[in-house]
């Protein structure tokens, strides 16, 4: 076994002998990693593939079947900020992480909040939006019905999408409910419209905008949303150089004051409601 001293010695020869190629070697690695980085294939592609899911008013088509939206607003500025087109691909959100592990698009931007179990997988920017987790009701099947106690019976119906964090507040505060789920959001608010469930649990405003829409069969039974989520960009994990961009975006964005603008134009304002069918 070498002693102390001389494997100090033995180490500072190798290094001497070998230092310029070991950072020449380290350069390499970097740059390899620069080329490989989201970022830098979305700048030499010329756009910029976000997977998002359509729900009101986050992400939806208008009466031409154009995409618009809060969602739809921040990766158009993204991609505009940075030189590119943005190219929007729409998928089911059971399977939007998978989808993004696999290549098929670059971040997903949908109004996904931070979870434990989501970060174990993707990498989440810093949050650009707070939302939370809201009820809308059907008028007669839950008449008289205003806190989550009313709805936690094991007769009561409660819709959600499948893969939301609405799921998972509908498990934690409605444990006794039954849970329907669907792949589309729109899917889980008509079954409430149609009378089939008691109410749909989702992240507001959206839970709002129903209740206004439908004022003769939906009302809101909750006085404020039940939970706090933090909404961020997700993408693939080890991109040290997206996420870096990704943040600061949203750092010099938000200082500009434009997703103040957005947020009060898309969810306090129904200005955009005619746009829609």
């Amino acid at each position: 076994m070498l002693k102390p001293l001389r494997l100090l010695t033995l180490s500072v020869a190798l290094a001497a002998l070998f230092g310029f190629s070991a950072a020449g070697f380290a350069g390499e690695i970097q740059q390899k990693l620069v080329q490989e980085s989201t970022v830098e294939g979305v700048l030499q592609r010329g756009v910029l593939r976000v997977g998002m899911s359509t729900f009101v008013p986050w992400a939806m088509k208008d009466k031409t079947g154009k995409l618009i939206g809060f969602e739809i607003d921040v990766a158009t500025r993204l991609a505009e900020d940075m030189g590119v087109k943005a190219e929007f691909v729409p998928t089911k959100w059971a399977g939007i992480i998978p989808a993004l592990l696999t290549g098929k698009f670059d971040v997903i931007i949908g109004g996904m909040s931070i979870t434990p179990n989501r970060n174990l997988k993707v990498n989440f920017s810093i949050p650009y939006y707070d939302t939370g987790q809201d009820m809308v009701a059907h008028k007669e099947k839950a008449k008289g019905f205003n806190s989550l106690d009313d709805f936690n019976k094991a007769d009561v119906v409660i819709a959600a999408r499948l893969g939301s964090t609405a799921v998972a507040a509908a498990k934690k505060f409605l444990p006794k409910a039954e849970l329907r789920l669907f792949d589309d959001e729109a899917q889980a608010y008509q079954e409430v419209i149609n009378g089939n469930a008691h109410a749909v649990v989702g992240s507001a405003p959206t839970p709002a905008f129903q209740a206004l829409k439908y004022p003769d069969r939906l009302f809101l039974p909750l006085d404020d949303t039940f939970t706090k989520e933090p909404i961020a960009f997700a993408l693939r994990k080890a991109d040290v150089d997206t996420l870096n961009y990704l943040n600061n975006w949203i750092r010099v964005t938000e200082a500009k004051g434009w997703f103040r603008e957005r947020k009060h134009y898309w969810f306090e304002t129904r200005d955009w409601a005619d746009q829609i069918q």
